[in-house]
This record gives structure tokens, C-alpha cells and sequence, in this order.
């Protein structure tokens, strides 16, 4: 079972680091391994895309996955490549967020199976509650010295900082109390394996550290195995775009922007991210690769990209019709699939494109050719541009050709809202009555 995984893991680049005997135990039997979820907001982004992939991949090489929900760990913070302290949350909207990630989490794994390896999901506020501050310092405190603690990079990072902003005890703690999160699970769910990003790796083997020291009588052995952080080619941070974070909800990121960030992605992060965030074999993805390397221009690599992470985050019919909608400017039959669209999605499809707003009454009153294109939206240099574009019969209006004479309407409204206008087949404007 071991290679099953590993092996998996290491052809995708999913393995930054691993401790030794890692494979062995997953050889040996069933094992159980957690990765833990921060509830800083009441759902996930694309950045927790990874960590989810690790545990359904982990969970398909029959070993056992659990998702542990940060409802303790979140009331203080992480620290792991955090340059400040942040703003901690109260105990309402932490449990909102709880439940928000519990949500998405279930969509993924399948947390009623009665599989023997079937994922499990638990929140470290249970066991955490009723441990006294003077019970964690007798009991766990005593286990790991401070030495030990300062010397992991998350800890010497903040307090040798050009900021010198340093670090508060709360913070300080966290590495102790994930720590104390995997010894509990090994005691309580035999969990021998934490997973996570790679900035987690000093967190992950303070808690390896801490259940050896537990049970010093024992042969207890725990392991740790982290992935790389994704980054993209141009060194910008991977899941940003100018609206913000790309969210696993479809009420934060419509499927259609879902769909759309994955299709804009460059060629080189596209071959990364086609190992990675989808769940095709070796030969698929090389075959994709070959035919994408010969013809990029078709983009193959990345519409297979943007499908496949769009049907296992959303789901099959959600990814065909967000492939529908990116096609719609260029469909055939533009008027009857643009009108199936509803507000919010054109708004998304319109979003990139260059738009104009004009006074709604100017198209009761029939707004000419020249005022559409020019005088009262830019959209080319001048007057005499747009009659001349007119003249060689290359605009639009809602793909329809038309001439100087034509006036738009009301008629013309896309969803009473939008026009679209086309100066032949490359370059398209949105008027938007307001």
C-alpha cells in the first residue's frame, strides 16, 4: 500500500519531505494519517486544495484519513510563515467557521462510510476544553523544552525578524498544542502519520517528538510527510487573483471564475498543476502533456485542467456548463445560449471585458452607431473610426452586423442590463444601461 501512495505521490511532486519509516508502516498495515484545517474563515480556498487531495488519495490507497478541524488551535493562531500575530476570533464566529469547513470537508470524503478505512472527521476543541492551563504544563509542558521549540524555523523567523515584532506566548504554544493534537490522536484513533504543507514540518515532528517522549516505555513510533507549498512560475502567490482568494464555495467563487482560473493558467504551472490537482494517471497525463508541448496554442493542458478540478470540486454538470459559458461569446447560437444565462453569470462572463456605462434612457430614445462606439464609450479612438469600422461592415451589435443607420433599443438589452458589441471577431465591448 505504501508504494500505491508514495509512489503516487512522488510522480505527481507531492512529496517535500518524509521521516523515515514512513513507508515501511504504511506497508505494514492499514495506518491512520491526519491533516489539520485552520477555521480562519467559514469555508476553504484553493490553497486547501492540497491537503484535501493528499487525504482522498491517501484514503484510495486503502489507508484511513482524518480531518482534523481546528477548533482549539484556532482560538490562538498559527504562527508558520505569518510575519505578525493575527487578530484572534470569538468563540461565535469560530464555530460558524467550524461548521462552514465541516461542509466543505464532507463534500470530498465521506464521513458516514462504513468502509474499514473510512475518513473520520474530529474538532481538537473537544479534547481541549476541559484541559486545564495547569494540567497542559504539568502533563505536556514538561515533555518538550523550550530550547527545542526555539530552534524550529517558525519560531526564529518571527523573533529574529526585521520587524521585531517578536512573538507572544499564545503563539508560542501553538506548536505544543498540535503537537498535543497528535498525541491524543495516536492514543485515541491509533493515528501514526500527520500530513501537511510543507511550513508545517517543525509542528508536525514536535508532535512525533511528544508522543516518543509519552510513551517512553513503549516503542512508539509516529511519522510526518509534507508536500511542497504551491507557487506559481512568476513567483506570485498561487490561489490570488484582483478579486481575491479563489474559494471551494460556489456563493464566493461562481463556477465559472472557478473554471476560468484554472483555463488562464500558464503553460509551465499548467503541466505542474495537471499532476498535482486532478486525479488522471501517468499515461493520460503524459500523453496530454506530448500533444500540449506540440500544439500549445489549442490549449489542451489546461481546458483538461480547468474540467477536471472544476467536476471534482463542484461537480461534472457544473464543469460542462461552465465550459457552455465560456464558449457563449463565440456561440453560434449567441441569442438563445446568452439568454439562458442568468444576471450574476453574465456579469462574470462580461467581467474581463471592456465596458461602458450609459444612461438607461438613452435607449429608449435609440442610441445611434457612432454615440455606441465612440462619443459616449471610447471604445475606439474617434468619430470618424467608428464610421469608418461601420463602413467595412466589421461591427456588431449581439452578433448581428449592422450599419450606421442602426440605433439601438431597449430591444437590444441582454437580460435588460447588456449589449454586446463586436468590432470584428477579436476585439468585444459591453455597454451597461444604468
Amino acid at each position: 500500500m505504501a508504494n500505491n501512495f508514495i509512489e503516487e505521490l512522488r510522480w505527481r511532486g507531492m512529496i517535500h519531505d518524509m521521516s523515515p519509516g514512513t513507508g515501511e508502516q504504511l506497508d505494514k498495515e492499514i495506518t491512520s494519517a491526519y491533516i489539520g484545517f485552520d477555521p480562519t474563515s467559514s469555508s476553504l480556498h484553493i490553497g486547501s486544495l492540497v491537503p484535501i487531495i493528499l487525504l482522498v488519495h491517501f484514503e484510495r490507497a486503502g489507508h484511513k484519513p482524518i480531518a482534523l478541524v481546528g477548533g482549539a488551535t484556532g482560538m490562538i493562531g498559527d504562527p508558520s510563515g505569518k510575519s505578525d500575530e493575527r487578530n484572534l476570533l470569538d468563540e461565535e464566529t469560530l464555530n460558524k467557521n467550524v461548521d462552514g469547513i465541516k461542509s466543505v470537508l464532507s463534500r470530498f470524503l465521506d464521513f458516514d462510510s462504513k468502509k474499514p478505512n473510512a475518513p473520520v472527521m474530529v474538532n481538537n476543541y473537544d479534547w481541549m476544553k476541559d484541559f486545564t492551563f495547569i494540567d497542559f504544563a504539568r502533563d505536556i509542558g514538561k515533555r518538550i523544552t523550550v530550547n527545542y521549540m526555539m530552534a524550529k524555523d517558525s519560531v526564529k523567523s518571527r523573533i529574529s525578524g526585521e520587524a521585531g515584532m517578536g512573538m507572544s506566548f499564545t503563539e508560542f504554544t501553538y506548536q505544543l498544542i498540535q503537537g498535543y493534537d497528535f498525541c491524543y490522536l495516536f492514543d485515541h484513533y491509533d493515528c501514526k502519520l500527520q500530513m501537511g504543507g510543507s511550513d508545517q514540518w517543525g509542528n508536525i515532528t514536535t508532535g512525533t517528538e511528544l508522543i516518543r517522549r509519552m510513551h517512553p516505555n513503549e516503542d512508539a513510533k509516529a511519522f510526518a510527510l509534507t508536500c511542497p507549498l504551491i507557487t506559481k512560475a512568476d513567483g506570485s502567490k498561487f490561489g490570488k487573483t484582483e478579486s481575491g482568494n479563489v474559494w471551494l464555495d460556489k456563493d464566493r467563487t461562481s463556477v465559472y471564475k472557478f473554471y476560468q482560473f484554472w483555463l488562464n493558467t500558464t503553460d509551465v504551472d499548467a503541466e505542474k498543476y495537471i499532476r498535482i490537482f486532478t486525479f488522471l494517471d501517468r499515461d493520460t497525463i503524459e500523453s496530454l502533456l506530448t500533444e500540449h508541448r506540440e500544439n500549445p496554442g489549442l490549449h489542451k493542458l489546461q481546458k483538461k485542467l480547468a474540467y477536471e478540478v472544476t467536476a471534482f470540486v463542484h461537480s461534472e454538470g457544473d464543469a460542462e456548463e461552465a465550459i457552455n459559458t465560456s464558449q457563449v461569446l463565440y456561440s453560434r447560437s449567441f441569442k438563445e445560449d446568452i439568454s439562458k444565462l442568468d444576471l450574476e453569470t453574465l456579469e462574470d462572463v462580461f467581467s474581463d471585458l471592456i465596458q461602458a456605462e450609459i444612461d438607461r434612457a438613452a435607449f429608449a430614445e435609440g442610441l445611434d452607431m457612432i454615440a455606441a462606439l465612440s462619443a459616449r464609450t471610447n471604445f475606439l479612438a474617434s468619430n470618424g473610426e467608428a464610421r469608418r469600422a461601420l463602413k467595412e461592415n466589421s461591427i456588431s451589435v449581439n452578433k448581428e452586423k449592422v450599419t450606421e443607420a442602426y440605433r439601438i433599443t431597449e430591444a437590444d438589452l441582454i437580460q435588460d442590463s447588456y449589449v454586446v458589441i463586436n468590432r470584428g471577431k477579436r476585439k468585444t465591448f459591453i455597454i451597461k444601461a444604468v
